[in-house]
């Protein structure tokens, strides 16, 4: 069992950077209570303010997909809607 990276940013679309940043807390929270999460870090850019850098780790491949899905059904998910992933991930074979 290898351990997954995501590693990249999100671009916030400006108009919606107040409730992004609201609901950011509580999800960091959530994801970092997840069985097999490692590491879950998302980091406002000092220099554009509508960029967040992310570091995720996880034990595995399920425990990765396990928090995707949680993701894509909560508040989280519908707050960031219209936000833009750049991500690299290691470590799924898909």
């Amino acid at each position: 069992m290898s351990k997954v990276v995501l590693s990249g940013c999100i671009l916030v679309p400006e108009s919606e950077l107040r409730q992004v940043k609201a609901a950011l807390a509580k999800h960091i929270l959530l994801t970092r209570a997840e069985s097999g999460c490692l590491v879950f870090n998302v980091t406002a850019c000092p220099s554009d303010k509508t960029r967040f850098d992310v570091y995720e780790e996880f034990e595995s491949a399920a425990a990765f997909k396990f928090h995707q899905q949680r993701v894509a059904t909560s508040s989280w998910g519908t707050c960031t809607k219209n936000v833009t992933r750049y991500y690299n991930i290691e470590g799924l074979d898909e």
